[in-house]
């Protein structure tokens, strides 16, 4: 009888730490994997930015205005309201449509806010972070005051 009890315990044991292991492992590989997701579109936005640089104007359709990153390839259309927004994937296109928060953004300079439509967009980070701006000329102050 203590033969199967140790055995059993045994088991146990060993069961406890095999699904330990699978359990890291599979952390371990979704973490490596979105280690290398994030370093493709680091190389992705840095292989475009041939023609942009940091502090360039970068045209709308090149940006997608729910993450305020450049992505240095033409976006989603997204129509609202007569105006045409740009997002990287169906999530983006659905906070577009539904969140005016996701279609506005506050100019650095004035603290006012701005349509993304309508703002002065500047890469503002190697990394595409961008900022709006309600017009060249306060990003060309703001750029001053920094």
């Amino acid at each position: 009888m203590k033969t199967i009890i140790i055995k059993t315990k045994q088991l146990s044991i060993i069961a406890v730490l095999a699904i330990s292991l699978v359990a890291c492992n599979s952390k371990t590989e979704k973490k490596e994997a979105k280690e290398q997701a994030v370093a493709t579109t680091e190389v992705k936005v840095e292989d475009t930015q041939q023609n942009y640089q940091v502090g360039s104007r970068v045209p709308n359709e090149l940006v997608c205005m729910v993450n305020n990153a450049y992505m240095g390839m033409p976006q989603i259309a997204v129509p609202v309201n007569g105006k045409t927004y740009y997002g990287c994937c169906e999530m983006c296109v659905g906070k577009l449509n539904n969140e005016e928060t996701a279609r506005t953004a506050i100019d650095p300079y004035s603290n006012k806010s701005v349509d993304k439509t309508e703002a002065y967009i500047v890469l503002m980070k190697k990394e595409g972070e961008v900022a709006y701006f309600e017009s060249e000329e306060n990003y060309q102050n703001y750029k001053k005051k920094s």
